[in-house]
């Protein structure tokens, strides 16, 4: 892995995307939440960020979407039921047609990092199916997240085998 995981209180400096608490239908048989339940609350939270950028429904009747190409997901500590956290979502990279983003999902109780979700986001023209140069709008909406995100001062821990590969 790469950098050190990010603090409590550095997280907090990225706007939650969500809330919600662990009930008994996330935890597994280990007694903590199911791998899948930390994926869909992630990718929950990455969509949050793409939809306030732009990328929704009504973008979808432009012809255009985001498909997940890569994502890797990472635990630190375990969430059980009760257990209240949050989903901060981070924008990396980018380039004309990929989006390196992250998710961060905060145990709030304990303030603490639980989980990453590391995304490698494609933009598609849904009638060739695929990859295509994301529009100028969405490109400003990401171009902004990011500049918020290199001021944050901290490394994101990523895996190190995901990075943005520009094919014109």
């Amino acid at each position: 892995m790469g950098a050190i995981p990010p603090t409590a209180e550095q997280i907090q400096n990225l706007p939650a995307a969500l809330t919600a608490s662990v009930t008994a239908a996330h935890t597994d048989g280990n007694g903590h939440m199911n791998v899948l339940h930390y994926l869909d609350h992630n990718s929950r939270g990455a969509d949050a960020l793409v939809r306030a950028v732009g990328v929704d429904e009504s973008y979808r009747q432009r012809g255009a979407g985001l498909f997940t190409a890569e994502h890797h997901l990472v635990y630190y500590s375990e969430l059980r039921e009760g257990d209240e956290f949050s989903v901060h979502p981070r924008v990396l990279e980018r380039s004309s047609k990929a989006i390196h983003m992250m998710t961060f999902l905060l145990d709030t109780g304990r303030a603490r990092l639980a989980n990453t979700l590391e995304i490698m986001l494609v933009h598609v023209d849904l009638g060739a199916r695929r990859a295509s140069p994301l529009p100028g709008d969405i490109a400003a909406g990401l171009d902004e997240r990011l500049d918020r995100s290199r001021a944050l001062g901290w490394p994101a821990p990523i895996c190190g085998a995901m990075r943005i590969r520009e094919r014109e």
